[in-house]
């Protein structure tokens, strides 16, 4: 798996950090960002198509608004690999 960095929270103290990487082989878009309150988390399952609470192999994470352009060239680059 070759990771590729996208880009970090421009607002960042580098220990709280949300991140956007890429991997073009697997086509997937790689995402830190912060832990959802208990709340929020409860929200999210009660609002989801899926059939029961978020799964221990999964997560929700928040990432700022101000990331979106980060986002969409992490999008953008698989798609770009997906034309190769």
């Amino acid at each position: 798996m070759a990771v590729e960095f996208v880009g970090i929270d421009p607002n960042t103290d580098r220990d709280h950090c949300p991140t956007v990487w890429v991997d073009a082989e697997a086509q997937e878009v790689l995402l830190q960002g912060w832990k959802p309150t208990p709340e929020t988390q409860t929200d999210c399952a009660a609002s989801s198509p899926a059939n029961g609470p978020v799964c221990d192999s999964e997560a929700i994470v928040r990432i700022p608004a101000r990331m979106i352009p980060m986002l969409r060239e992490a999008c953008d680059a698989v798609e770009r690999a997906q034309l190769r």
